[in-house]
């Protein structure tokens, strides 16, 4: 059972073809350590504390990010005794919170069992999806059984994002989490995308047959020999990020017999 929360949008806001942007994020952790009230508070800004061990759901928020709108899907899992029959998050989720309470030292160490499987997960999928570990309930400070330095090192053991929140009090914080999972997500889209090699087009008449022109030689510049088969070549050239602009002009000399004027990129080969 699905459920949406959020303000409905205007049928003419949006266009029908245009459908948001999706991020499927899966809460995990064991029994109470708060899952469920993070959603809620997420959802509804409102703190419950009560709530069915037993029920797991998905709901729906249209959510703003950065000014850009984002359909954030959440699923409260209900795992009872760590993680079993995982696949159905697995598979399903772009991002997980790993959840465990402060004040409960085995819902912490429950956690790490989440972590090894979502590591092991991420050896065999092609995707990266962020992993986000969270020490709930910071109101319960004076209860503290998992020092902050604890929760730090087990994070950067997996190598995922640490962040203490609370459930009962901080609405800002819990939100705040929820976006950013929505940023790593779109972070790890955007570095996944393919790269799409630039080129330099060079119009040339095509003689009759294919002849070398070899470039004269000065400065210690090597000769650079250009095969005109067509009247288009291309030249595939670094990403500009790594490419520096050098410009190399021909002497005084050569500038009378009309010499070109060649446009080279640092550490790239004219053939």
């Amino acid at each position: 059972m699905s459920s949406m929360f959020g303000k409905p949008r205007a049928s003419g806001e949006r266009p029908p073809q245009s459908p948001l942007p999706e991020c499927n994020v899966a809460i995990l952790g064991c029994r109470g350590a708060g899952k469920s009230a993070l959603t809620v508070k997420f959802l509804t800004k409102r703190f419950i504390s009560e709530y069915d061990p037993n029920l797991e759901d998905t709901y729906s928020s249209e959510e703003l990010v950065d000014q850009q709108p984002v359909l954030l899907k959440v699923m409260d899992t209900a795992d009872q005794d760590g993680p079993r029959n995982c696949e159905r998050y697995l598979c399903w989720a772009s991002a997980f919170l790993v959840v465990y309470s402060i004040d409960d030292r085995k819902s912490f160490e429950g956690c790490q069992r989440y972590l090894e499987v979502l590591a092991l997960h991420a050896r065999g999928c092609q995707r990266r999806c962020p992993v986000f570990l969270l020490g709930n309930k910071l109101d319960m400070e004076e209860y503290r059984q998992v020092p902050s330095a604890e929760g730090m090192s087990l994070a950067s053991r997996f190598g995922c994002l640490f962040h203490e929140v609370s459930a009962c009090q901080d609405f800002t914080q819990v939100q705040h989490v929820f976006h950013e999972a929505v940023r790593e997500v779109q972070r790890q889209a955007e570095w996944n995308l393919p790269v799409r090699p630039l080129f330099i087009s060079e119009e040339r008449p095509c003689p009759p047959v294919a002849t070398p022109v070899a470039l004269p030689t000065h400065h210690s510049l090597a000769t650079c020999t250009f095969n005109t088969l067509s009247t288009v070549n291309y030249k595939e050239i670094p990403s500009v990020a790594q490419a520096k602009l050098v410009t190399v002009k021909s002497s005084r000399a050569q500038s009378k017999r009309k010499a070109p004027t060649l446009t080279l990129l640092k550490g790239f080969k004219i053939f």
